[in-house]
């Protein structure tokens, strides 16, 4: 098995499943995992599955990308600010780059992120769609 697809299978739960861990100590929801709770410093492995809910807190639009990515542009970067608490880092995905604003509701989906190397292998990962006010 390559390194790459070990790399893939071990983090198959934050890509395709927000998930994150919990601080048993002080109740905080922590994403991506870190098994040190980043606001009291004690040890937090309670594996968390966040709900995927949340709003764009910042965003950009890429229109100058990386080699890799830029048949895809432009496209969107957002923070978004999860109903559990944690801020996340994730493009967004069915909606125009003029039409995302600060404080529009989101929710995750899963999606193609790329294909890596010769054999065209598809790597999928969370990305965030527009979700009507509920």
């Amino acid at each position: 098995m390559s390194a790459k697809i070990a790399l893939n299978w071990r983090l198959k739960g934050e890509r395709y499943r927000l998930e994150g861990e919990e601080c048993p100590h002080c109740g905080v929801k922590i994403f991506p995992p870190r098994d040190i709770c980043p606001k009291c410093k004690q040890p937090a492995k309670e594996p968390y599955r966040l709900s995927g809910k949340g709003e764009v807190y910042t965003f950009t639009t890429v229109k100058n990308a990386p080699a890799e990515f830029a048949r895809y542009t432009p496209y969107t970067v957002a923070l978004v600010k999860l109903v559990e608490g944690p801020v996340i880092t994730a493009q967004l995905t069915d909606v125009a780059p003029e039409d995302v604003q600060i404080g529009m509701p989101v929710e995750m989906v899963t999606r193609k992120l790329r294909a890596q190397g010769d054999e065209g292998k598809i790597i999928y990962s969370y990305k965030f769609r527009p979700r009507l006010r509920a």
